[in-house]
């Protein structure tokens, strides 16, 4: 522990932002960093827990009194080594993880707790600009091969940990960058694509082959996979979810992730396919209410939506966290993101029955009802209409962030692979029921965080080369990874 008492005599301490009317205007990373010495007073602040409750929030078990202790002391490299022995990326999780290390952090039960994922970002940014962070090569080289299938942060974690295996690793994208979520789905605003760049050339560098533009199962033939000793499908959950009403056909209803993918590209002069989609002077109508709903808010109002309005089918939760959530589970709490604190008129308990067209087909309005939950002790709740609440939105532009029903099956079904109830692609210890077979992240699991991606994928590694190999070093979950320690 860096200093007795840390916590009593520091206050948390977050980054600022740039003004809302400034930051809009592009979409560029808006956060300002905290200088070095407040980071060490706050990496001062943990507590170093007899039992570090952190650790067990955090999907990869990062060691966070042991990289935080090493900030409060000014030893930014240990810290760094330390972070990357258990996390391939921690300036995609420094940036976009909703920090369940901190709701379980112990210090929160009585004060705000420790600000935890930014001192990780702080922590790879200063590796970065050190020039600490180079290629790394494994000791010795196998002769197996192995295809991981996206480019998302499970396969970007599967790919950078069989190298460091010895294996040979080719990557396949269906899109033509590299980085799955991370590119097109993320706004860059949250995520600038220098971010992902700077990392991809490291594993470049490290010796991992990547292949874009190449849809496994369409333009490229499964068949062609057998020459490889294992493959790891890591495409993610891609099947958006739709609102079976009338009118959800019409022109100006579309899928968040259609949405915030063209902007990506558009940013970057990158091919669009379809009719450009855009918010300005129209009025928004955002239907969910997570991150990616968020996303769209921010999006809206960068286009230069008339309005931006969101709609939320769940009860509004508390602002402090609930009785049903207590510490250290992920608390049922309110969230306002940097995206709704630039504009958006919320609403919860809003069930949208009908969305309105004219003539030509083309949105003008959506129809919604305000509802209720009725909940029962043994089976599902049940949505309750209240009488006469109906009510006309002006809206030009619908855009539905209801998540995702679960991956694509093309590869499943040519393949003979397993999927379960929910559609995910089954494996046992990340194997499927064709051995040399793996899968990892959101096709594995289901729609999840890119923390529990790159848990996944360093996983399906350590599995994929126990299989090969008959033993694997790798680590497992929240040990330290001998060859980046």
């Amino acid at each position: 522990m860096g200093k007795l008492g840390g916590f009593r005599e520091f206050t948390r301490q977050d980054e600022a932002y740039i003004a809302v009317k400034k930051r809009i205007k592009n979409y560029n990373e808006f956060s300002i960093p905290l200088k070095v010495k407040e980071l060490k007073k706050q990496g001062s602040r943990c507590m170093d827990c007899g039992i570090p409750f952190c650790h067990s929030g955090c999907p990869l078990g990062n060691l966070i009194p042991d990289f935080n202790d090493m900030v409060h002391k000014g030893e930014w490299k240990k810290a760094l080594n330390i972070l990357h022995s258990t996390n391939n990326f921690p300036e995609f999780t420094g940036r976009l993880c909703p920090a369940p290390c901190e709701k379980s952090c112990v210090l929160g039960i009585i004060d705000n707790p420790v600000s935890i994922e930014n001192i990780e970002k702080n922590i790879v940014e200063r590796g970065f600009l050190e020039g600490w962070i180079t290629p790394q090569f494994p000791k010795n080289k196998t002769k197996k091969n192995i295809a991981v299938i996206g480019s998302g942060p499970a396969g970007l974690a599967a790919a950078q940990q069989l190298n460091r295996a010895g294996h040979t690793v080719t990557v396949f994208e269906k899109e033509g960058e590299i980085g799955g979520l991370l590119r097109y789905g993320i706004p860059n605003f949250k995520l600038d694509k220098n971010i992902i760049d700077r990392r991809i050339a490291i594993l470049k560098a490290e010796g991992i082959s990547f292949k874009t533009n190449v849809n496994v199962g369409v333009n490229y033939k499964l068949s062609d996979l057998n020459k490889f000793d294992a493959v790891v499908l890591c495409g993610g959950a891609t099947i958006s979810r739709n609102i079976p009403v009338k009118g959800s056909n019409s022109k100006g209803v579309v899928q968040a992730m259609t949405f915030l993918t063209q902007q990506t590209k558009q940013i970057f002069n990158k091919p669009i396919k379809k009719e450009i989609i855009s918010a300005k002077d129209k009025h928004v109508i955002v239907i969910g209410g997570g991150d990616t709903g968020s996303d769209c808010v921010g999006t809206s109002n960068r286009q230069g939506a008339k309005s931006v309005t969101n709609f939320e089918i769940m009860p509004k939760p508390p602002i402090n966290r609930s009785e049903k959530t207590p510490w250290p589970f992920w608390p049922l709490q309110l969230k306002t993101s940097t995206s709704h604190q630039e504009g958006c008129d919320r609403n919860w308990l809003i069930n949208t029955k009908e969305f309105i067209c004219n003539d030509k087909g083309e949105l003008t309005a959506l129809k919604t009802v305000e509802v209720s939950w009725k909940m029962f002790p043994d089976k599902r709740p049940e949505l309750i209409e209240k009488e006469g609440s109906e009510k006309i939105w002006p809206c030009d532009l619908a855009l539905l962030a209801l998540g995702f029903t679960g991956p694509d099956q093309n590869i499943a079904q040519q393949l003979g692979i397993e999927t379960d109830e929910r559609t995910n692609y089954k494996a046992k210890n990340y194997q499927t029921n064709i051995p040399h077979i793996f899968t990892a992240g959101d096709m594995h699991r289901g729609q999840s965080l890119i923390v529990w991606a790159i848990s996944e994928g360093r996983e399906a590694a350590r599995a994929v080369d126990f299989y090969l190999m008959n033993e694997s070093n790798l680590p497992t979950k929240g040990e330290g990874d001998i060859l980046s320690a």
